[in-house]
């Protein structure tokens, strides 16, 4: 089945290129024009989204939070395509919880390049026989179970995005042990070309939040780089 995309720009333009060339490659694909008219969707139902961050009274930025904040729709992949192009605001639109984001002028061989990892990487792991070890991950109150890429904290579920999650049961698995950022980005991120430093302290940020508590055991180890201490 092909997957099912939506591409959000007030550009119609660029709208409908990305809907052109992104519909040649074998997916299905809908577009809106704003924030507005995307949320009158079922964004649900996609299997990712392309969103541009400057529109009208809803921007993209708010849109990737409304999205990130919804349980139905929390775990849909989000990609920027913004012409916003400095560091800060790549980091401000990967904190809002997006998988990529892409600078304009941007190639329509990247935009398509990027899309398949993005996919690549959201699709659900082949099932393989839980072992003992791999069942669950427990540290006090925390638990994380990677059969069912489940995250609860003293009971309760906390929703962690695909790469927070792996972050979490790397550190989780093994306690006491100072990652680099360098070592996290090749576990986390394989199929990336090229995947900043900042990226995994936005992720760390994240987890820190979501966790409670036990986010204050995440510590960083300044030149090093970040380990879970009991």
């Amino acid at each position: 089945m092909s997957k099912r995309l939506l591409v959000v720009d007030d550009e119609e333009t660029l709208r409908e290129a990305l809907r052109f060339n992104l519909e040649a490659e074998g997916y299905e694909v809908d577009t809106a024009g704003s924030a507005e008219e995307a949320l009158a969707l079922d964004i649900g139902s996609y299997d990712l989204i392309l969103l541009d961050i400057m529109m009208g009274e809803i921007s993209g930025l708010q849109l990737a939070r409304i999205i990130r904040a919804n349980p139905a729709t929390a775990s849909v992949p989000l990609i920027f395509c913004t012409a916003k192009d400095t560091e800060d605001d790549m980091i401000e639109g990967l904190e809002t919880g997006a998988d990529d984001y892409i600078m304009k002028p941007y190639s329509l061989r990247n935009v398509i390049a990027r899309v398949r990892t993005v996919l690549r990487r959201s699709a659900p792991a082949p099932a393989a026989p839980a072992t003992p070890a791999e069942e669950e991950v427990t540290f006090e109150g925390l638990t994380v179970i990677p059969s069912c890429k489940r995250c609860l904290v003293d009971g309760e579920e906390v929703r962690l995005p695909r790469k927070e999650f792996e972050i979490l049961l790397r550190l989780l698995r093994d306690i006491g042990r100072v990652f680099s950022r360098e070592e996290l980005i090749k576990d986390i991120w394989p199929d990336e070309v090229v995947v900043l430093d900042r990226v995994v302290d936005v992720n760390i940020t994240r987890i820190r939040q979501k966790i409670g508590r036990y986010g204050s055991h995440i510590k960083t180890r300044s030149g090093y780089g970040y380990g879970f201490m009991d």
